[in-house]
């Protein structure tokens, strides 16, 4: 108490608004000036001349926000005209306190017309109910995988990656994730194919940092993607088993190494850079970037192709490093002139001459002008070659330079390498196996091989016992060093597993469905969620249990339910890998219409008479237990969905109810024509609720008015099912008996009520979270 009393108080203030800010005054502005920052980028000559004024005020401007529509999803061409026609155009002419609302622009060089700029401030979304609405669709959308909020210039590598369904790949550094989700998204091109050959291995040396990268991805419910947590510059060399059943090394197709760096290029979205930078930030990231990029190359397979992109404009983390490995790969790196691909973006080519600047401000042209003293800070490799034989070898024009100012982005610098032979430090010849054999030149890629076999000899011995019996688990504290929460292992079941045979038998699963890639988290008790993965992803994890730090893997198909062992299954289909494994179900099948579509998604529990004739039919031959809902578009239905729509559902006594998420219910709902937008009126524990109305412009109904009509049309259900079984017992029982049997009825109806309302609150019970039955709870929409 005493320090705490005579501790000075600063009365200025609150007193004196324009004194010196105190502890009343809040942050103080940050001021978006760097003298450094601009004589290093003037010296460097990285923007042209005649454009330094334009390039500094856009830097000191915000950085529009910019979403993604997720391309390999059969939905994205419903969502893109569910914002052209909607959305965007309530946006045009828009004017909130008289300031005009900046429409949507669209990012030309982005393919299928799949990215749009925004530009409206978080202020203008709270004051405009419309842009309030379209702020709620985006959120939704997000969640539900739809959309990606993701800055433009950061869409950029992947799509020069030039990725195909085949390709084994390869993200370095890949949290957040933005990037990652779309190598995904090319990788599932072709919905029709549930399991691509290819997949995605994505990396991240922040543990932490990985379960970001793990939620991001799993947005996109793919088979074929596989979080680990490694040092990218010691990433550890993966093996797989070829067709002969010989073990070989993992090389990956394409690589994407988007490098930690300082970030300069960032300024519009991390104003805090504007006072932190200096240029030692970049002379301490150099090495660990040429470290990340020659490991990249090492692990890419000739032919191959990797992207190195760093959101930095210095040339020390950019030009720089790649003239390094450049010059150390002796030929086997050649850059890519990119220059005709993605039409419509504006670039600058890479810089062959450039300087290093010290902390101090020291400028130095080449390495021998550099003081001894100086030489941990400054290392050759940072300076341009001064042979101009070299320098035109490298091509160094071909890199790629995205100024601000140019389209309104923020910065950035990629450049593409293609592997064209080994790496020289891992050639050598074979060993000779006979005294007579000659020594032939190798085949390609395999001197590579050869010379990394005794590493990957050396990490790995013996196959473990683990391994064998199909299980991944993490590797003994003595062989790696784990940081972070110790996970689960990864168990494989084998094709003859008991479990399989009344799963198989429920849903008539076809003879093709691949058992083994099928996994669970658990060696013992009963398995909770079965997993599945494509068979390449199951070909690295069984082999590389030892190596490699896996964190996450494999996209969730199955659930147990205990009470659905009594109708002939444990399992229920789970939503989010529907998609995976629908082609593979044969039965438990119900065909939808829009109207069913409708009523499921819009209604809790709708009794089966709600459903439209067909449908009927078909429940009516079903026993209770998990179904499939399809919906397939009509070509006659011009307003209706065009692309197909699968939903987890659950056949009950006299009801069907639908498993999906809140957020995926609504983008359902958006694809037919409703609009669907929380009801902010009553904050609080009605934070949640919703509000929709069709096109008809029909005025949404107050939350209590919806409850009130929801809670008459289901008395009004259960009092005809039950005048129906009061007529029938009336004509079996006989006049004589109906005074007495009519007491009795009143009390078996009186029990039998809550048990045709309530017919799916078992299952309710052993829903995981996925469920969102709380949701759908306060989901009230107006059909």
């Amino acid at each position: 108490m005493g320090r705490r009393k005579n501790r000075p108080r600063n009365r200025d203030s609150t007193e004196n608004p324009g004194s010196k800010p105190g502890w009343g005054a809040g942050y103080q502005e940050i001021i978006k000036e760097n003298k450094l920052y601009e004589e290093y980028y003037q010296g460097q000559k990285v923007v042209p001349v005649g454009e330094w004024d334009q390039f500094m005020a856009t830097m000191r401007e915000p950085l529009p926000a910019t979403i993604r529509i997720t391309g390999y999803k059969s939905h994205a061409e419903e969502i893109l005209h569910c914002l052209k026609t909607k959305y965007f155009q309530e946006l045009q002419d828009l004017e909130v306190d008289g300031q005009k609302i900046e429409a949507p622009q669209l990012l030309s060089w982005y393919p299928s017309e799949l990215a749009w700029h925004i530009n409206i401030s978080r202020k203008m979304l709270r004051k405009s109910p419309v842009l309030e609405k379209f702020h709620q669709f985006l959120v939704s959308e997000t969640e539900s995988g739809n959309i990606s909020r993701q800055e433009a210039v950061s869409m950029i590598p992947p799509l020069l990656l030039d990725i195909k369904a085949h390709h084994k790949i390869l993200d370095m550094c890949a949290a957040p994730g933005s990037k990652t989700a779309q190598l995904i998204e090319m990788l599932h091109s072709d919905m029709n194919v549930a399991f691509p050959e290819g997949f995605v291995i994505a990396n991240d040396v922040d543990n932490k940092r990985c379960y970001l990268l793990v939620h991001q991805s799993k947005r996109l419910h793919s088979p074929c993607i596989m979080v680990v947590n490694h040092d990218a510059s010691n990433i550890p060399r993966l093996q797989m088993m070829d067709a002969d059943g010989q073990r070989d090394i993992l090389f990956y197709d394409r690589i994407l190494c988007d490098v930690p760096c300082s970030g300069d290029a960032t300024l519009r979205k991390n104003i805090d850079v504007w006072r932190k930078w200096t240029t030692s930030n970049s002379l301490q990231l150099h090495g660990l970037q040429q470290r990340i990029a020659i490991r990249g190359v090492e692990q890419l397979t000739v032919g191959g192709r990797m992207v190195y992109s760093t959101c930095s404009l210095n040339p020390i983390e950019n030009e720089a490093v790649i003239a390094a490995i450049l010059e150390k790969s002796e030929g086997t790196l050649e850059l890519i002139d990119v220059s005709s691909e993605l039409p419509g973006l504006k670039r600058m080519p890479g810089l062959t001459s450039w300087k290093v600047m010290t902390r101090e401000g020291h400028w130095y042209a080449e390495w021998s002008e550099v003081p001894e003293n100086k030489h941990t800070q400054i290392r050759p490799t940072m300076f341009p070659s001064k042979d101009p034989e070299k320098l035109k070898i490298m091509n160094l024009e071909r890199c790629i330079r995205i100024l601000p100012h140019h389209q309104n982005t923020g910065g950035f610098f990629v450049a593409v390498l293609e592997k064209k032979a080994p790496m020289p430090w891992n050639k050598r010849e074979p060993k000779l196996r006979h005294k007579t054999a000659a020594v032939d030149t190798p085949t390609e890629g395999a001197d590579e091989k050869l010379a990394v076999m005794d590493e990957a000899k050396k990490s790995d011995g013996e196959e473990s016992s683990a391994s064998k019996d199909g299980v991944c688990c993490p590797p003994p504290s003595k062989k790696m060093k784990l940081f972070g929460f110790k996970e689960d292992p990864f168990v494989f079941l084998s094709e003859d597993d008991p479990i399989f045979l009344p799963i198989q038998k429920f849903y008539q699963l076809d003879p093709s469905f691949p058992k083994l890639n099928v996994l669970t988290r658990t060696h013992e008790g009963k398995k909770r969620h079965l997993y599945m993965v494509s068979k390449e992803l199951r070909n690295v994890l069984l082999h590389n249990s030892e190596r490699m730090k896996v964190i996450n893997t494999g996209i969730k198909v199955l659930s147990r339910n205990n009470d659905g062992e009594e109708f002939g299954c444990a399992f229920r289909l789970a939503q989010e890998g529907i998609y995976t494994i629908n082609p593979y179900i044969n039965g438990r099948i119900i065909k939808i219409s829009v109207e069913d579509v409708m009523v499921l998604l819009t209604q809790e529990n709708p009794f089966i008479g709600k459903l439209t004739s067909e449908p009927q039919k078909q429940a009516k031959k079903l026993n209770m237990g998990s179904i499939v809902l399809k919906y397939e578009p009509d070509p006659l239905n011009i307003e209706g969905p065009k692309c197909p729509i699968v939903l987890c559902g659950w056949r009950g006594k006299n009801s069907i109810r639908a498993f999906v998420a809140r957020n995926e219910r609504f983008h359902y709902l958006r694809m037919l024509g409703v609009e669907v937008f929380r009801d902010k009126k009553n904050p609080g524990e009605e934070s949640d609720s919703v509000a929709a109305n069709t096109e008809k412009n029909e005025e949404p109904m107050e939350e209590g008015e919806l409850n009130v009509q929801r809670e008459a049309e289901k008395l009004k259900e259960d009092f005809e099912i039950l005048k129906e079984s009061e007529e029938k017992c009336n004509e079996i029982l006989g006049v004589a008996e109906e005074h007495v049997q009519h007491a009795k009825m009143e009390s078996n109806d009186t029990k039998r009520m809550p048990e045709s309302v309530d017919s799916c609150s078992r299952i309710e019970r052993c829903d995981d979270t996925e469920v969102a039955s709380s949701d759908a709870n306060k989901s009230t929409v107006l059909t």
